[in-house]
């Protein structure tokens, strides 16, 4: 650390004007630093508002190919599918997950035969399949740990058949990216990634994210048995190091803004590809606070997304990809 001599030593003079401030600056967002979540629904011509999410829509499959395209002609490299399931397919053991033909294997068809070059991301849990809105199999009030990694292990088969380029388990089971990475391999998809949730915690942020997907009506007590404490940080790293030994080529904190420490850490720590999810209560606290006038847009959109790339963030999955994109493009 150099020593400061005021008035011979003056910060300011680095920040005097715009040319010498962006030669200076540390840290930069660019385009390929964003993956846009999208929520996908059953029915034709839907573009259905989620209340809780301004701006943000479930969007049926014949109208997929138009709503990706801002994100692809602006250059995001990736979208993360995330599907609605209605009910009436919702079980107890979520079966449909490994139905290849359900929404989300028919959701990466149609991208992937439009985009070929887009990366698809997809969430590997049960909770948008099951009854109960848990992330795993359940018996006697208990989530299952075993027998969900097994169902969680072929749904993620069923996923990369599919052309799911990125498997995203958001689960928190142990074991299950050795069980995924094993059975990938088994089936010749060498390439195929592993994103992992690999610090997830229980969080209160989640709330509109569920209700997007139907999850929170249907969620029967807590998911505070499998996903972290919010307390915890140390405990985070030996997640992290543990999918990172069970075959994961990259790991995820998640929420994102309320856990920059943890981001921080585990970039430090592992120097492997990492990133944030920049959750639904995240976006929703944002954009209420636009809507009512108490922030600038543009600034605080850029500004929210620069401090995970500050933070060590590779990557952010973030409902403002586009918008955000379309900022850093100047358009």
């Amino acid at each position: 650390m150099v020593r400061s001599s005021f008035p011979h030593t003056r910060l300011r003079r680095n920040r005097f004007d715009d040319a010498t401030r962006r030669l200076v600056s540390e840290t930069h967002l660019h385009v390929d630093n964003l993956i846009w979540p999208i929520f996908i629904c059953e029915g034709e011509q839907q573009r259905q508002k989620v209340k809780a999410m301004p701006g943000v829509e479930r969007v049926s499959l014949d109208l997929l190919v138009e709503h990706v395209r801002p994100a692809v002609e602006l250059g995001i490299p990736a979208v993360a599918l995330f599907p609605v399931t209605p009910l009436e397919k919702r079980s107890e053991t979520g079966e449909e997950a490994l139905n290849p033909d359900n929404l989300m294997c028919r959701a990466a068809r149609v991208l992937k035969t439009a985009y070929p070059h887009l990366a698809l991301v997809g969430d590997v849990a049960l909770d948008p399949y099951t009854s109960h809105g848990h992330d795993g199999l359940i018996k006697d009030g208990h989530i299952l740990n075993d027998e969900s990694v097994d169902v969680l292990r072929h749904q993620a088969l069923n996923q990369a058949k599919a052309g799911i380029d990125i498997i995203a388990p958001s689960d928190m089971m142990d074991g299950r990216v050795k069980a995924i990475r094993s059975i990938l391999d088994e089936h010749d998809f060498h390439t195929t990634r592993i994103m992992a949730y690999a610090a997830k915690y229980a969080s209160a942020f989640y709330g509109p994210f569920r209700d997007a997907l139907g999850s929170n009506a249907l969620l029967n007590g807590d998911k505070k048995s499998y996903q972290m404490d919010p307390a915890n940080s140390d405990e985070a790293l030996r997640e992290v190091a543990m999918d990172l030994a069970e075959g994961a080529d990259m790991v995820m904190v998640k929420p994102g803004m309320p856990y920059l420490d943890i981001i921080r850490r585990v970039r430090d720590t592992f120097s492997v590809p990492t990133f944030a999810y920049q959750v639904s209560g995240e976006y929703s606290m944002i954009m209420a606070a636009i809507e009512n006038g108490w922030l600038e847009r543009e600034k605080t959109i850029l500004e929210s997304l620069i401090a995970f790339r500050r933070a060590g963030c590779h990557g952010i999955l973030t409902y403002l990809a586009v918008e955000a994109a379309r900022l850093l493009r100047g358009r």
